[in-house]
């Protein structure tokens, strides 16, 4: 070979060069030994990325069903908890029209959901979920004040065994539904701040008044793990009624000391009677 072409192939990306780890007895290019680090340290990034993805798709997804005189923002204390441990949340919104209606549009969120579905309602929506929790994608229940009727009774069935709560002498009906007045707010959430109770009243959805009058297709609780709180100051529902629904339903029972709405003035309570459900899904 000619001199001039051996000095342009020195010069050239075979040239000796220490940065690059160049071996001319080895005759090959190890990479930098820092490039090597680099992808070490990103298969273990991505290792760790898939291992956490595993570990929430193995979370069930948590379903939520408000009931009378809310809508889905009332559960917002308890989501940013479990957003924040890693379970994906949907929050329905029921007309409160039909109890039919109202369990469709929750199992439609079920399509959206990754995985088994804890379903959990508070006061009428412990109606929702006992006909909704009949999908077989349901694993795990969870009633917050709640309702929860037998199989093709009413919801009013179970409320008449015991005597109204304060909070019926706050009611009016107007255009065929039932409202709560201001002055029935403190009944049903007089654990919260002034301003907080002002919010849950400007965001009520009321009920057609015949609603707890239909009949409730299915029983979930008969067939599913069943978790149940009691509000042990509940105006709303009585505190008796609670302990003798969560008692046929064979129910894991926390109580706490809260108004009708221990989501908004206990959520760290709430959340954890949920997380402990979502734990007993796929045992």
């Amino acid at each position: 070979m000619q001199q001039g072409k051996v000095t342009a192939l020195a010069r050239g990306p075979f040239a000796p060069n220490p940065d690059l780890g160049y071996n001319p007895t080895m005759r090959c290019v190890r990479a930098p030994l820092s490039a090597v680090r680099r992808r070490r340290q990103s298969a273990r990034q991505a290792q760790l990325m898939r291992s956490s993805d595993v570990s929430e798709q193995a979370k069930p997804t948590i379903v939520f069903a408000h009931g009378l005189w809310a809508d889905g923002s009332c559960y917002s204390k308890v989501i940013p908890r479990l957003l924040a441990d890693g379970f994906q949340v949907i929050s329905t919104q029921n007309h409160l029209n039909t109890v039919a209606d109202d369990a469709a549009a929750v199992r439609t969120s079920f399509a959206r959901a990754h995985g088994p579905v804890v379903l959990v309602g508070h006061s009428y929506g412990g109606t929702v979920i006992t006909a909704a929790g009949t999908d077989e994608r349901v694993g795990a229940l969870v009633y917050i004040c709640a309702f929860a009727p037998e199989e093709g009774a009413t919801t009013l069935v179970d409320q008449n065994k015991y005597p109204p709560t304060p909070i019926f002498q706050h009611v009016e009906v107007v255009d065929g539904r039932i409202w709560l007045r201001p002055t029935g707010v403190p009944e049903f959430a007089g654990d919260l701040p002034e301003a907080e109770q002002q919010l849950v009243w400007s965001t009520q959805m009321a009920p057609l008044a015949d609603l707890f009058d239909q009949p409730v297709p299915g029983a979930a609780w008969q067939h599913k793990p069943t978790s149940y709180i009691v509000g042990s100051n509940d105006r709303t529902i009585q505190p008796e009624l609670q302990r003798f629904l969560a008692a046929r339903m064979k129910a894991k029972v926390t109580e706490v000391a809260s108004s009708h709405v221990p989501m908004l003035s206990q959520p760290q309570r709430v959340y954890d009677v949920i997380v402990d459900a979502a734990a007993s899904v796929g045992r």
